[in-house]
């Protein structure tokens, strides 16, 4: 036992970090699995610095993904060389120079199959002492024993993968363990049925047809290179990849997907600078909110695009049709300044901090080449601004015939009804009635103080002097007013259109899912 610790710490990179405050945590620096190994000597009495000036380093073979395998060479203290190597069970047990009795391999290959098909991560560590550092290190070394390893998942991990498929991504593992440790955790964290196929690196070497790759969830025993092939073959058939990692072998992958994501905590230097974003916690079910964040603004992009372009529409719609009315200036610049400034102000910004859908994690990705009018965006934009300037052209028409402020009513009509409209675009709750103001204040606040303050603009003297109108009666404002409820309404019946062709749209056979 105290050969084996002393190997494995002695053909380790990392290092442990005593706590800057008594009683604090340790920390550690380098590979996880490698810091691993180093607490357990550490357990074990060993003390893993101590241990390493007493043997120092001569030579190293480093880890390598095809090889699977690290060793290195440290000097003795009588003259003699110290051969330490680590690495997967299968690749140091079937070494033919490996000192060791054959039903001790054969025993020892069974166990390491029954550790990982637990979801253990397994090394073997071999030892051996040589004369000169000349010597070929990896030759003739003498198996020590097996190191079971255990990363076991965290608790939201299987939610987040469920939230994650609700979503429309598929979640894939891709690793350089064993099939049976991958196979392991894929089914403890509800990634992959029993019975899901395994594809190992040497299956994906031999061909894999891309009609099986897009059934495959998990990937075992690859190397770096094979990661960027799986990537680029999700990608060259319409996916968009996001690659989660925390090694130095994982950089390459993380640079290549679409979206590369490093673990903050554990991951190295390499994997940070190689990725898009990095995770401060490690725990992917900040991916997943992370989703939900995401889609949440796209959604405010949209939901204020809606908006403030069917104003714009509608008021460019009101001044050129106007003339044709019987309206010689339907309004001032003045006025449409005004109207611009309430409706693109506060309710503009609150219309962006609205919260998300609550079946905004049940949609399906939208299509890389969807535009951000896309999804039928602009034929809303331009049967909403139709509707707001007929109704405003109608109102001031009325008002033309029946000896009113015609101008004064079209100003009055036009905000409002564009007021209507941000009002129902307000987000749902899960039962499909409106938010409470608890839940969604801002823009019932927002759009209720430009209400009031586009009525106060017919009222106030100055403001009337400012923008040249003239009061109503109540009466005519109250005529005026249900215009509000006119945009209300025909907002909600663009939406439920939109709910109605969305739900159509999900239907598996015609939105292919994304992978991650």
């Amino acid at each position: 036992m105290a050969e084996l610790l002393r190997a494995a710490v002695l053909c380790n990179d990392a290092h442990l970090q005593a706590p800057a405050e008594p009683g604090g945590a340790w920390s550690a620096l380098g590979d996880p699995t490698e810091a691993a190994l180093l607490a357990l000597a550490a357990k074990a009495g060993l003390d893993p610095e101590r241990v390493r000036a007493g043997y120092p380093r001569v030579g190293e073979i480093p880890f390598d993904g095809q090889r699977r395998r690290m060793t290195t060479v440290h000097a003795l203290p009588d003259g003699g060389f110290l051969a330490c190597g680590k690495g997967a069970p299968d690749v140091i047990l079937r070494d033919p120079t490996l000192v060791c009795p054959d039903e001790v391999r054969t025993r020892a290959l069974d166990m390491a199959e029954e550790l990982a098909a637990g979801g253990h991560r397994v090394l073997a560590v071999a030892a051996a002492r040589h004369p000169h550092p000349g010597h070929d290190a990896e030759q003739g070394l003498r198996f020590l024993g097996l190191v079971a390893l255990v990363d076991p998942p965290r608790p939201a991990a299987l939610p987040a993968i469920g939230s994650l498929r609700d979503a429309g991504i598929t979640p894939i593992l891709i690793t350089g363990d064993h099939p049976a440790t991958a196979r392991a955790i894929a089914e403890r964290v509800g990634l992959a049925a029993p019975g899901d196929p395994v594809v190992t690196g040497a299956e994906l070497a031999a061909g894999l047809p891309d009609g099986r790759l897009d059934q495959v969830r998990v990937f075992a025993r690859t190397s770096p290179e094979q990661k960027l092939q799986i990537i680029d073959r999700l990608r060259a058939r319409g996916h968009v990849v996001a690659m989660t990692g925390d090694g130095v072998n994982d950089g390459p992958a993380l640079r290549r997907a679409d979206i590369g994501v490093a673990m903050g905590h554990r991951g190295t230097e390499v994997a940070k600078q190689a990725a898009d974003l990095i995770l401060v916690d490690d725990d992917l079910g900040t991916v997943t909110a992370a989703v939900e964040e995401g889609r949440r603004v796209y959604a405010n992009i949209r939901r204020f695009l809606r908006f403030g372009l069917s104003g714009g529409l509608a008021e460019i719609l009101v001044m050129l049709a106007g003339p044709f009315a019987g309206l010689a200036i339907p309004l001032l610049p003045a006025q449409i300044l005004w109207i611009n400034l309430l409706t693109h102000g506060l309710p503009g910004v609150a219309l962006g901090a609205e919260p998300a859908e609550p079946d905004v994690m049940r949609r399906a990705p939208r299509s890389p080449t969807e535009g951000v009018l896309g999804a039928g965006l602009w034929q809303q934009v331009v049967r909403l601004g139709i509707l707001i300037a007929a109704i405003s052209l109608g109102y001031g028409v009325w008002a033309q015939l029946t000896g009113r402020p015609a101008r004064t009513v079209v100003f009055l009509s036009l905000g409002l009804l564009q007021l209507g409209v941000a009002l129902g675009l307000r987000t749902r709750a899960a039962s499909g009635r409106p938010r409470s103001a608890l839940e969604s204040p801002f823009l019932l606040v927002a759009a209720s103080a430009a209400i009031a303050l586009q009525v106060a603009a017919v009222y106030l003297p100055p403001l009337q002097d400012l923008l040249g109108t003239q009061p109503l009666s109540l009466a005519d404002l109250a005529r005026t007013v249900p215009a509000t409820l006119a945009g209300y309404v025909a907002i909600r019946w663009e939406l439920r259109r939109a709910r109605a062709r969305r739900r159509v749209d999900r239907r598996p056979a015609e939105v292919p899912p994304s992978r991650a």
